[in-house]
Parts: C-alpha cells; structure tokens; sequence
C-alpha cells in the first residue's frame, strides 16, 4: 500500500516550516542598534574591624589534665578580653579539638611495632572581632601572657562598606558612559536611551596580615599595621544608537 500526502497536507507541512523562519528573520529585522560598553572603578578605605584567631593548645599525659590546664590558660583570656572592652557578641569559640598523640616505633628490623600512647593535645580557637584597632598589640600582648601559643589569620576588613562601594559605583558607571560616547563620537552616531544595566561588585575577602607561632618572649608592643581595604564595582551598560 502507498501513501500519497494530499494537497492539504503538503500545505500545512509547508506552512509549519515557513513559520520559524519567517519568526527568525522578524526578529532580525527589529533587533536594536547598540554600542555596548564596561566600567569599572575602585574605591579604598581604612578598616575599622580586625577579626583576630587565637589559640591555646596544651599536651599532657591525660586527656583530662590538657584539658584543665587548656580551660585555665582560656578562661583567663576571655576575662582580659571582656576587661579590654570586648563585647560578648565579638567573642566567639570556632574550633575546640582533643587529639591523641602516638609516637611510632621504627619498624626497620621488619617487625610491626604498635604506636606508643605518649599524651594528649587540646586545643580552643578563640575568634574576636577587635572594633578599636588603637587597643589590638595590646591586646595580642597580653592573650601571649596569658597563655595563647598558637596564632591564626589576623584580618582587617570593614563592619559597613556600603558608602565606599556606592562611591566605586557611582564611578563605574560615569566610566561607562565615557567610553560610550566616545565611542558613538567615533562611529558618527548619536548615543541612544540606556537599554540595559547589569553590576558586579567585589568585595575584598579579609586580608592575612600576618600568622605565627607565638612566644611567651614576644614584644610588649606588638607592630600591626591596617593599610586600606580597596572594593571593586564593574557595571555592563547597553546603550541604544539613535537612527
């Protein structure tokens, strides 16, 4: 048996393929001139909050005697911390860990020798958001003798940036337009009505300023410097060419 289409279906079939290219080239036809351009802008500020890490790390035989000569060393610290003016919203706890310690026997003779329980480690990071950067060597001058050895990331940054990135936007964006008529000066053709806007903003992730271990020898005062925190603003602007 042999199918033969009718005329009213070779019609429609035809009709059905016509319509995506005609839709196509509609679209073709009433797509919009546009010249579009980037700008980008930096805005700088010093910090105003240092978010310090700080450690006590004890080892002894037992579990229980690191952990009381731990508890010693860290509640004295957050009492100097609260005499220091750090508000119980700035302290906060962020790794608390108890760790056996083995010491492994050579084993170059070819015998398998057990490890050997020698002690336990307990260590407790202690975050603080230091608000009054004037106090933070002494701070960290007195968290030494109290008994803190161990020194994690200090990091400035800014409690509310949103003033210095308004002005990185402002100028991204008056960047932006510059290049815009430029180049619409250039190519001979008037700069339109803006069609689109789209923003990326980077904000600085808290600098390292420094990491060591630390000693009950450290200096009274102990040297920071805060340098500025830079937040970058990058805008991507379509503008319309007038016909």
């Amino acid at each position: 048996m042999t199918f033969r289409p009718s005329r009213l279906m070779l019609v429609v079939l035809a009709a059905s393929l016509a319509a995506p290219l005609t839709s196509f080239a509609a679209g073709a036809e009433t797509r919009e001139a546009a010249i579009i351009v980037s700008g980008d802008a930096d805005a700088s500020v010093p910090p105003d909050l240092a978010i310090v890490t700080l450690g006590v790390t004890r080892m002894e035989k037992t579990a229980r005697e690191a952990l009381d000569g731990n508890n010693k060393a860290m509640s004295g610290v957050l009492k100097a911390m609260k005499d220091q003016g750090i508000a119980d919203r700035d302290l906060q706890t962020s790794g608390f860990g108890i760790q056996p310690q083995y010491l492994y026997p050579d084993n170059a003779d070819g015998t398998q020798k057990p490890p050997v329980l020698t002690g336990y480690e307990v260590s407790n990071l202690l975050t603080i958001r230091v608000r009054d950067l004037g106090k933070l060597g002494a701070i960290l001058d007195q968290a030494v003798t109290l008994g803190i050895n161990q020194g994690g990331d200090i990091r400035f940054t800014n409690d509310n940036p949103e003033k210095t990135i308004e002005t990185a936007r402002t100028s991204a964006m008056k960047n932006a337009i510059a290049k815009a008529r430029t180049l619409a000066a250039a190519a001979g053709v008037k700069l339109g009505r803006i069609i689109e806007i789209t923003e990326n903003t980077s904000r600085p992730e808290p600098r390292p300023l420094m990491r060591m271990s630390m000693a009950k020898e450290a200096s009274d005062a102990v040297p920071v410097a805060a340098g500025e925190n830079s937040y970058s603003v990058n805008v991507n602007v379509t503008f319309a060419i007038e016909q």
